[in-house]
């Protein structure tokens, strides 16, 4: 499995995960519990939790390729709910499996 993440500073993130949560409800999988959301994409798992600072990003699927053409597509996609601020930061950054695995293991 690859995982990338990012942390983008915005103290609207809330607002912007309930909204794409919401926009791709209608051709993917999607779950949204207050700040948090999931995208549950044909090749990888997007997650969101926002706080009053900022939106944490994971994304995992099988091929790192496809993980990381997500990027582009999350990025985009977030930063037109967040059009008054945009563009907004992303600095992703690749997860080692040993770490990934480690974060898994509690799950």
């Amino acid at each position: 499995m690859s995982t990338i993440t990012a942390r983008v500073k915005t103290g609207n993130g809330g607002k912007y995960v309930r909204q794409l949560c919401k926009h791709w409800s209608h051709k993917l999988e999607t779950e949204v519990d207050g700040d948090r959301g999931k995208v549950t994409f044909p090749t990888a798992v997007a997650t969101m939790d926002a706080d009053g600072e900022a939106i944490a990003i994971s994304i995992t699927g099988e091929d790192r390729a496809d993980v990381e053409r997500l990027t582009d597509v999350v990025a985009r996609h977030i930063d037109r709910f967040a059009f008054r601020e945009s563009p907004l930061a992303y600095d992703w950054q690749w997860v080692k499996e040993s770490e990934a695995a480690a974060g898994n293991a509690g799950a």
